[in-house]
């Protein structure tokens, strides 16, 4: 299979080529490394330096022929997103049209979406299903609904086909260390556990610890980085294999509360991990589990490397080898 991932040089995107290359896919990454990283993009890939915004250069590049698309190219803050629509409605509302239309017109019939639970808004009943009611909360969950929105009517319209994979909490690194850089500007609780533990920063923040869950502070769905990446070559499997669209979710389907991550971090870290807890967020809810029902059926997936220990400690790896050397900013 020959593949072209925009966004590829991203957090996920790096570990999605992983898994391609891992089968001898051909694979390519497209990227302008405004958040991505030239030195995690292994060297058997074939690097486009480019934004989708340019219609020019997604069109020169689509037309080498590829089989299939992944579309990794999104800012995902959900706060910023609020402060900053501008940037999210230009970049994941205005380049995703250009790139899908530059693949019907490129003959590119298969499409994957890097979409997001963001589309769901405030749970009405768990685990959430893919039949549960998108109401997105915030600015960025709306632009990953409104690209798939347009991605059917394209597949009604064109001979195109799409997979959108509604991730959960994306978290935790290549387990053989196989991508060593972090994550430009982090805003998820994972790292920024991470960078209490490492020393980038004194302190962190819990919101709310008085919740309706175990402990009392907010539960979430956290899925591997790796277990992604398998979704992703499933899905590309399946559109070649079957040449219709399909909308999952990707999550663990159990989930953690912030207590539980700051208690396994600490633990595999040694470190105290100072944690301040404060009021809850406006919108948060108690708790946000996924149900990965339909794509265990349809793509034959699982999320094996889940666990709280997995994810925890395959990226204390990662900050331990970049932080040698730095001191905690005060």
């Amino acid at each position: 299979m020959k593949v072209l991932l925009f966004g590829g040089a991203g957090y996920i995107g790096t570990h999605v080529a992983l898994a391609f290359l891992e089968r001898n896919d051909t694979v390519g990454i497209f990227d302008n490394l405004s958040s991505g990283l030239r030195s995690n993009v292994d060297e058997h890939c074939q690097f486009y330096e480019g934004d989708i915004l340019n219609r020019e250069r997604v069109r020169e590049v689509l037309s080498e022929g590829w089989d299939a698309v992944v579309h990794l190219a999104a800012f995902k803050a959900a706060g910023e997103s609020m402060l900053k629509p501008f940037k999210y409605s230009e970049n994941n509302i205005t380049g995703s049209l250009v790139l899908i239309t530059e693949c019907v017109r490129a003959e590119v019939k298969n499409f994957i979406l890097s979409s997001s639970a963001a589309v769901y808004g405030e749970p009405t009943y768990l685990p959430v299903d893919e039949k549960h009611p998108t109401n997105p909360t915030n600015y960025y969950g709306y632009t990953k609904l409104c690209i798939e929105e347009n991605l059917k009517w394209y597949s009604k319209l064109k001979e195109f086909n799409y997979v959108a994979l509604r991730y959960f909490n994306a978290a935790g690194y290549d387990g053989d260390g196989r991508m060593m850089g972090l994550e430009n500007n982090p805003a998820n609780l994972i790292p920024v556990v991470m960078e209490v533990a490492a020393g980038l920063r004194p302190n962190m923040l819990v919101f709310g610890k008085d919740y309706d869950t175990v402990d009392g502070t907010g539960v979430r769905d956290y899925v591997h980085v790796t277990d992604l990446a398998k979704g992703h070559l499933l899905a590309a499997d399946y559109l070649l294999e079957n040449h219709k669209n399909l909308v999952v979710n990707l999550g663990s389907e159990y989930g953690l509360s912030v207590q539980q991550i700051l208690d396994t971090a600490r633990e595999i870290t040694g470190k105290e991990i100072d944690a301040q807890y404060v009021e809850r967020r406006p919108g948060d809810p108690a708790k946000l589990v996924a149900s990965s029902t339909l794509a265990k059926k349809e793509l034959g997936w699982e999320a094996e490397y889940s666990s709280v220990e997995s994810i925890v400690a395959s990226t204390w790896k990662v900050y331990q080898a970049n932080t040698k050397n730095t001191t905690i900013n005060s």
